[in-house]
């Protein structure tokens, strides 16, 4: 049998080639998972999970956000830890630099050690001493703080002066400070002082009471988890894919190797009509699998690792803004990608020889007969569909209800899975049905696309997946991203609020903020100062009928209800005692009214009314506020020290709100970018599986078309009825994919969307899908370009007598 095996390797490189082809594929897939995720959690740690990356473990509180550790317990715990251990947090304070009084300040520890500092240094040093701090560079922007100068941080007994000897960046939102201290100053406003949780090297030891300890990129997911409504997106974004990457690579492989045994099927009943044992076949096929399994699956891994790499490279230079982190060997999906190259492709070779080796040798050399209805396999093949097709919905349905992730992949693998195997009898009715359109032309090409069921199906599963899988992530992105806009321009409305308490805000200076780069639009906002009870300043209240036109949110805002006033909770810090629904007093000169409070955020220190209510106040409102729409890509730092020293010499104040916009946008470009990337892993990968099996169905029906060149087919027509027939199966694998592909999103909306984002509403990209659709049908007819050219190429007498 050696020889055997050897004889059929010179005989069928052509076949190997197409086998290990599709091994290589569906191994590099799995591996290329395995290397995005990691980039992707490495980018997440490296951004919210910073301050922890150099860390074993992160002890945090169990129930947090609604409890925190008892401050004075976890000082305790940090210091018996001493260097490998660095609590995390800030105390917020009221600070004063050059006799100004600076907006409330949140200070932070930095750490002496360099392996226990995320923040990364812009200008100057780090602190050294007692008495030295640096600054965050956009808070040093706001302010006009330098290095070198001198800020006084707190009041009264507890204040001290601190010197400006760096400028520092942070990229990690949560624990974000305005000012950085070392762990011995920052312990002089222990009073203020709220603690996040503690990076620990090494072993934690005894826990404080209502603590918990976790890994780093534990910690960072669940923080997370908690900012998306208790969802865990990258848990939800691995767990898809890597079923995705699992399905689709035993899908290629087994539909590869299903075309390439059964083409060798008389081969083998051959071998038994010799005098070969049914072992000595079984053996000489799982010799030629694991050969095959082996090499191309080490071939698969080594791809796709590379592959991987060179994808978050390429995302990196595309999204610098979101880049991904440096991924580290993922060394279970390395060699989980090669245990499922070999495994399916051993059982994949195994299955299409059970005839043979069931059967009586001359009974295995008569024709196959396509599965149908009719037959035993048949009704097996559409019992199993239907129970799939009802079990798969039922899934979903309970996914939906219990919002439960696992349920949705279940369902989902079932419903697809379903499809498949009912696809012998759906898809050739669909080709069919579009053949039709064709006319005359293609009906050779729709009756030959349909003669075979089963092997019609089987070409069009690779293209299906690949457009079902499309369609799904396309849709669910837009829908995703569409919501997330919406609930971050309800948060932060406005990109950049210029406000003036006292003073007016004259058409020289808004002229001057139209023309600032980074700027897209600016409105006056007319108002007058008023002393609202409950704030201990007075603050200009306004009104901005056309807020529409700046406001991310479309404005919803700052329409207020007549006897209400909006408060911006952030604008105010702590200073704030007012709550929603309280009834203040706000008073203009001599006029008063009494309003309802309406607590918000994200447009700075004024109060919003509406019309009519102002109009009770003054009879003359002038504009006190500038607010802005910046423009696509413009960066938060410049534009807010531009702003700055515009609104400085008129005493006016910035509130910028593109900060909080660009790090929420990072950790979204980091799972939109990765998805792509999947993504456009899966559509190549769709896209050599259907070439594969396109080009083993043109070897397998080389004497049918010799045939039908010696009845008068030319070339010409041999090459169209080909085309013909592989546009018809994309045509129908794209439009099947694409319904499924909406069905699915729409699960996963109703399942993940509406759980993380309450008021999302779903968003279907019609336009992007309908160029899937005709990218995806260009595709296939591509993928028949080098088979049909190499059908036409074989002479008819040459065909007639392949076997």
């Amino acid at each position: 049998m050696r020889t055997v095996f050897l004889a059929s390797l010179r005989t069928h490189i052509r076949r190997y080639v197409a086998a290990a082809i599709a091994v290589i594929v569906g191994v590099a897939f799995v591996v290329v998972v395995g290397v995005l995720t990691s980039g992707a959690v490495s980018g997440l740690m490296d951004g919210l999970g910073a301050p922890y990356r150099n860390a074993d473990h992160v002890v945090s509180p169990v129930g947090w956000p609604s409890s925190e550790l008892d401050r004075e317990v976890v000082i305790a715990f940090a210091e018996r830890h001493g260097e490998n251990a660095f609590a995390i947090g800030r105390a917020m304070l009221p600070a004063r630099a050059g006799g100004r009084r600076l907006s409330e300040t949140a200070v932070g520890p930095i750490a002496a050690s360099e392996e226990w500092r995320w923040q990364e240094l812009s200008s100057g040093r780090f602190p050294a001493r007692t008495g030295e701090a640096v600054v965050d560079v956009y808070y040093a922007l706001a302010e006009k703080i330098a290095v070198g100068d001198r800020v006084r941080i707190g009041e009264g007994a507890a204040a001290r002066d601190v010197r400006v000897v760096g400028l520092v960046e942070s990229p990690s939102p949560p624990a974000q400070a305005s000012v950085y201290v070392t762990w011995p100053q920052l312990l002089q406003w222990r009073d203020h002082l709220h603690l996040n949780a503690v990076a620990v090297r090494g072993e934690v030891g005894q826990l404080p009471e209502g603590a918990k300890a976790q890994s780093p990129e534990g910690f960072a997911a669940e923080r997370l988890t908690n900012v998306q409504n208790r969802v865990n997106s990258l848990s939800v974004m691995l767990l898809l894919f890597a079923g995705i990457a699992l399905f689709v690579s035993v899908l290629v492989i087994a539909n590869t190797f299903s075309i390439l045994l059964a083409q060798r099927l008389r081969d083998f009943a051959l071998l038994r009509c010799i005098g070969a044992t049914r072992r000595q076949v079984v053996r000489s096929v799982r010799r030629e699998a694991a050969a095959v399994g082996v090499l191309a699956s080490l071939t698969g891994t080594l791809v796709g690792a590379g592959l991987g790499y060179g994808l978050i490279a390429l995302i990196n230079t595309l999204a610098p803004t979101a880049p991904m982190g440096a991924a580290e060997l993922p060394t279970l999906w390395l060699l989980g990608g090669f245990a499922v190259g070999l495994v399916v492709t051993m059982v994949a070779s195994w299955l299409p020889t059970r005839r043979v080796v069931r059967v009586r040798p001359l009974a295995a050399l008569r024709p196959d007969a396509a599965v149908d209805v009719h037959t035993a396999t048949g009704l097996v093949r559409l019992a199993l569909a239907a129970i799939l097709l009802v079990a798969g919905p039922a899934l979903l349905g309970v996914a939906m209800v219990q919002d439960s992730t696992a349920f949705m992949v279940a369902g989902g693998g079932s419903v697809f899975a379903g499809v498949l195997l009912f696809g012998p009898v759906l898809v050739p009715r669909l080709v069919r049905i579009t053949g039709a359109l064709l006319g005359p032309a293609g009906r050779l090409a729709t009756k030959n696309a349909v003669r075979n069921p089963r092997q019609t199906a089987t070409t069009t599963a690779s293209l299906l997946v690949g457009v079902t899988l499309t369609t799904a992530v396309l849709t669910g992105m837009a829908t995703w991203r569409s919501a997330l806009d919406e609930q971050i321009g309800r948060d932060h409305p406005i990109d950049v609020a210029l406000t003036s308490p006292e003073g007016l805000v004259t058409t020289d200076l808004l002229n001057r903020v139209r023309h600032t780069p980074g700027v897209e639009q600016a409105i006056p906002v007319d108002g007058a100062v008023a002393r609202v009870a409950g704030l201990d300043k007075p603050i200009p209240v306004v009104t901005a009928p056309a807020a529409e036109h700046v406001a991310r949110d479309g404005g919803t805002f700052a329409r207020v209800e007549p006897g209400k006033i909006g408060i911006d909770s952030e604008a105010f810090g702590k200073d704030l005692s007012l709550r929603p629904g309280d009834r203040v007093t706000v008073r203009v000169g001599d006029r008063r009214a009494q309003l309802q409070v309406a607590v918000g955020t994200g447009w700075g220190p004024v109060g919003v009314v509406a019309p009519e209510t102002l109009a009770t106040l003054t009879d003359a409102p002038e504009p006190h506020a500038i607010w802005i729409r910046a423009s696509s890509g413009a960066d938060p730092a410049r534009l807010g020290g531009d702003l700055d020293e515009l609104a400085d010499p008129v005493g006016a104040t910035i509130e910028n709100g593109l900060r909080t916009w660009e790090s929420l946008d990072q950790q979204l470009e980091i799972y939109t970018w990765s998805a792509l990337g999947l993504l456009g892993i899966a559509v190549v990968i769709a896209l050599i599986g259907i070439a594969n099996t396109l080009g083993l169905s043109v070897l397998e029906r080389a004497r049918e078309h010799a045939m039908l060149r010696a009845l008068g087919l030319t070339r010409r027509q041999l090459r169209w009825m080909l085309a013909t027939e592989a546009v018809l199966l994309s045509v129908v694998a794209t439009l099947l994919g694409t319904v499924i592909g909406v069905g699915f999103a729409w699960v996963g909306y109703e399942t993940l969307v509406t759980r993380a984002l309450s008021d999302a509403t779903m968003h279907v990209p019609w336009l992007s899908l309908g160029v899937v659709v005709l990218i995806a049908a260009l595709a296939g007819l591509l993928a028949a370009v080098l088979p049909a050219r190499r059908a036409a190429r074989v002479t008819p007498a040459a065909g007639l007598s392949l076997d």
